[in-house]
């Protein structure tokens, strides 16, 4: 009894030696799986690696008490936990939209990420690529800072904005999921609307630290940034108008009062009796010959030197404000030159 079952068990072990020595090849290429899946995600083959992740989910399926192939399975997610890294670093470089369409495309052959979760890991890709360009930008001159935020942010939010319409469809389904409350639409206009106001702050900041006599170009190139976005239904221009009015009225206000000290200081030093001379000086000087409809200062303000350099200082304070001058800062103006001629009486 004993021999026969010894013998019933060496011939059950060689018909398994037989059926495994038949089957090696096959065999072999499953073990060889994770290997196989590791090479192809390291070399970029994202393809051939989907197809590999989609037949070990098979195997596992209908042999999942195997403890070899279950360690196969755990071998393919681990590479396809590295896929998944790769694909997201590429949206966070200066990836352009084909390229954009493909790795969303394995993303969601992945089915890693739910729609709304997979519209959110794209924006922040993306911004995070923004936000390292901007903070390439050397930020020592605010002109030339906010000048290159400008360009930078005009030309790539835009092309953003452009990819993420073209991978994603914003319309509402007429009965929504059951249990889903999210409005997907709402993640993008979401976004948009926090980079507009980064970039509004950002704008108030260098205005803040001076831009020179340049408000007016500058003023220009943000005008044309908010019409390029008129186009995708982000017009701005609107929320620009109280910035460069403060801007411009703090200006004129910080030359006038420069003006008005300036005066004070000479007025301390000049007298009448200390300057015969200049009195009535103003009427040897040739007056120079202006055209029709201009206007030019009396001459007679020459007799008193410190009326004649505050004048010049309001006419440079004017100067500045004809750059950028909104309307809307006319009853502040008024006031201001009102206060200031109210202390040179």
């Amino acid at each position: 009894r004993n021999f026969m079952r010894d013998a019933e068990e060496i011939a059950c072990s060689r018909r398994m030696n037989s059926l495994t020595l038949n089957r090696h090849t096959e065999i072999l290429e499953i073990l060889e799986i994770p290997q196989l899946m590791d090479t192809c995600v390291r070399n970029g083959y994202y393809e051939e690696a989907l197809e590999l992740a989609a037949y070990v989910r098979r195997l596992e399926r209908k042999h999942s008490s195997i403890p070899v192939i279950q360690g196969i399975v755990d071998e393919v997610r681990l590479s396809a936990q590295l896929m998944l890294n790769q694909l997201i670093q590429q949206l966070r470089t200066n990836i352009q939209l084909p390229a954009c369409l493909r790795v969303i495309g394995y993303l969601r052959r992945m089915d890693v990420f739910t729609e709304a979760e997979l519209r959110i890991k794209f924006l922040q890709a993306r911004d995070a690529w923004l936000r390292s360009i901007q903070a390439s930008i050397p930020d020592d001159d605010p002109y030339f800072h906010i000048t290159k935020t400008i360009e930078a942010c005009r030309v790539h939010l835009f092309d953003i904005v452009t990819q993420y319409r073209a991978i994603f469809s914003d319309e509402e389904p007429l009965l929504p999921p059951e249990g889903q409350t999210l409005n997907e639409g709402a993640i993008f206009h979401g976004w948009v609307l926090q980079k507009v106001s980064e970039f509004l702050r950002t704008l108030e900041r260098d205005l803040r630290r001076g831009v020179g006599g340049r408000l007016d170009s500058l003023l220009g190139q943000c005008m044309y940034f908010g019409l390029s976005f008129s186009r995708v239904g982000a017009d701005f221009r609107g929320q620009l108008a109280p910035l460069f009015q403060r801007v411009a009225a703090t200006a004129f206000g910080k030359a006038v009062e420069e003006a008005v000290e300036k005066f004070r200081e000479e007025m301390n030093s000049y007298t009448l009796i200390s300057a015969p001379a200049v009195l009535g000086g103003g009427a040897g000087v040739p007056v120079p010959a202006t055209q029709p409809g201009t206007l030019q200062p009396p001459m007679v303000l020459l007799d008193f030197p410190p009326l004649a350099c505050f004048l010049n200082g309001l006419l440079v304070a004017f100067n500045d404000l004809r750059l950028c001058c909104p309307v809307a800062l006319a009853q502040d103006v008024t006031a201001c030159l009102e206060e200031a001629l109210g202390e040179v009486r």
